[in-house]
């Protein structure tokens, strides 16, 4: 520093440095994840009626599952039966017979659907109770021994007895499944309940 210098000596200068390249990165894979979620969502269900609603069954796809006039499709809680429509497997015992049961009893009829925790399963069904002339399709197809009474999942703990004990009275009476018989059985035996 010379006397005719008013300024102090420069300190050098830090010049800290950006990687464009991860922020691009980052960006570029924000986007993707964003873009993968959005294009592989699946699309959404039909919204159920709200409760209490009627609804009118437009066909009876199986002894457990039915499509209704709006498009949405019903998944029986607490119900299991033999299956009818699986393109993997024959036809099983008893499959038949629960689908007629179900049709005689709310084939193209009205019916109040009763919801419960989980409303739609993994398949994007609508998991309801099924009533119709005050009468609940899902027991009626335990108690005449066309469904085993389903607990694992997770519904309210009076249906699953209400459930249980229907289908201690099947298996007492030697219904349907539990009937002994391999082959289908006679739809004579198996009748919506009165």
């Amino acid at each position: 520093m010379t006397a005719f210098d008013n300024n102090p000596p420069r300190q050098p200068s830090v010049v800290r440095r950006t990687r464009p390249q991860s922020s691009i990165l980052a960006i570029v894979v924000f986007v993707a994840v964003i873009g993968y979620r959005l294009i592989n969502q699946p699309p959404p269900a039909p919204q159920p009626p709200a409760g209490d609603e009627q609804v009118r069954v437009a066909r009876v796809v199986d002894g457990d599952t039915l499509l209704l006039e709006n498009r949405v499709r019903v998944r029986l809680l607490g119900v299991n039966t033999p299956e009818t429509k699986a393109e993997d497997r024959p036809v099983e015992p008893w499959g038949p017979e629960a689908s007629e049961f179900t049709e005689k009893m709310v084939g193209g009829k009205l019916v109040t659907l009763e919801y419960d925790r989980e409303r739609v399963d993994d398949y994007g069904r609508t998991l309801a109770y099924v009533y119709v002339d005050g009468k609940m399709l899902n027991e009626a197809l335990i108690e005449a021994g066309l469904s085993e009474a389903v607990t694992r999942h997770p519904y309210r703990s009076d249906r699953k007895k209400l459930f249980e004990a229907a289908e201690a009275r099947a298996r007492a009476k030697k219904l349907g499944i539990w009937s002994g018989e391999k082959k289908g059985g006679s739809p004579a035996a198996a009748r919506p309940l009165k």
